[in-house]
């Protein structure tokens, strides 16, 4: 029992490290116009700073294959928390004493991305290696505090512009470091188990080799896909398909979304018990292609609503699920496959909301056109799960 309540602060800390990624991937958005204004920087550097922060996490999740194995999880995720931190208050430093802010703040950026980019690869399966029960009910949970940790961003961070002024940003941005700062303190006592012994663990190799890892992979993508596509664009959708103001449309798409995502992986982990995984899984797929169909065919800010509210509720436990449906197929994959698998989720989450770009403009800008193309997403998910029971059968 006391070593059960040892590991539930190793998994609350892991709950935090997401509200931390959600701080890295979502706070500095809202000071892109003010960046703009302060600095003198075009929109095409302001959407080089998004497309390299998750560009500098891609590499990590492909450096963690070996990396993380060599080094070890404690020490892996302490270096994941102090760059995250030292990347939001370089924020506030590195654009004033360099010659070029522009690039002090790339540099921040890579920063905390390289701290965002391990948290992502580590949480998971160190969660996964607790031992603890219900791991499917905890993956799901766990990733929803990336949902909490994005809402509260928005929330907290519009509340104290309007208090305090939008100019004083970089007060907040070291305010936000603290939670990185403090939760790795907490990771230095916590106990972490191995996934699997070194020794035993998958080799790239073999991993590669074993057919049902590729269906893995295409989940993943997917996945993330199914979540961006409508995410990434759901501002101008509510301003530009529903009509809505552009302040009322910034707020209540992205937060709706967030809020509803976030539901479903918190309902997931609590009564998971309750319905097996999979057909958790096809249930969410069929009201995700159900939801991109209604996004489709409504001129209605509500309905417009209801449709993203549906979408941001069935996204919710295809990343975690797909993890948990990995490491019951492969429960030897350890970190290898873990760093693989988010490799694959977050080329998901670029390919998603690029398809509903490139669509939506040979369509002559109608973001309906291209979130509809993107329905071929969790169609193909639908297929990934129905043949990967197939072959588990």
């Amino acid at each position: 029992m006391n070593q059960d309540k040892q590991y539930n602060k190793t998994i609350y800390a892991c709950f935090i490290a997401y509200i931390v990624q959600a701080i890295v991937n979502n706070f500095v958005p809202l000071l892109f116009l003010t960046f703009q204004s302060t600095y003198h920087i075009s929109l095409d550097q302001i959407t080089l700073l998004v497309t390299f922060n998750f560009g500098i996490q891609l590499l990590i999740d492909l450096v963690s294959v070996k990396l993380v194995d060599q080094i070890g999880y404690r020490l892996s995720i302490l270096i994941a928390h102090g760059m995250a931190a030292a990347g939001l208050v370089g924020l506030t430093i590195l654009p004033e004493v360099l010659p070029d802010p522009y690039m002090g703040l790339l540099l921040a950026v890579a920063i905390y991305a390289i701290g965002g980019g391990l948290i992502e690869v580590l949480v998971s399966p160190i969660v996964e290696a607790c031992p603890t029960e219900r791991k499917e009910a905890a993956m799901s949970l766990l990733h929803s505090f990336y949902c909490w940790g994005h809402v509260g961003v928005v929330i907290i961070s519009t509340v104290f512009f309007y208090i305090a002024g939008i100019q004083n940003w970089k007060i907040l941005a070291i305010a936000w470091a603290l939670i990185p700062l403090c939760n790795g303190i907490l990771f230095r006592k916590v106990p972490i188990a191995k996934l699997v012994e070194e020794e035993n663990g998958w080799s790239v190799k073999r991993l590669f080799s074993t057919p049902i890892f590729y269906l893995l992979l295409l989940m993943m993508v997917c996945s993330g896909a199914s979540e961006q596509a409508v995410s990434q664009w759901a501002s101008a959708y509510a301003e530009k398909s529903l009509g809505l103001v552009k302040a009322v449309g910034d707020l209540a798409g992205p937060l709706l979304f967030a809020v509803m995502m976030g539901a479903s992986r918190a309902w997931y982990g609590k009564k998971g018990d309750k319905i097996e995984l999979r057909r958790f899984m096809y249930l969410s797929s069929i009201l995700c292609i159900v939801s991109y169909l209604v996004i489709f065919f409504t001129n209605s800010p509500i309905f417009g609503m209801i449709g993203y509210g549906l979408c941001g509720l069935s996204v919710g436990i295809m990343w975690p699920g797909t993890f948990s449906i990995a490491s019951a197929s492969l429960p030897y994959g350890g970190t290898a496959m873990f760093a693989l698998l988010a490799l694959a989720g977050d080329l998901g989450c670029q390919s998603g909301p690029t398809l509903v770009g490139f669509v939506s403009n040979l369509a002559n800008g109608n973001l309906r056109v291209g979130i509809i193309t993107a329905i071929v997403f969790p169609v193909l998910l639908l297929i990934a799960l129905l043949w990967n029971k197939k072959t588990a059968e």
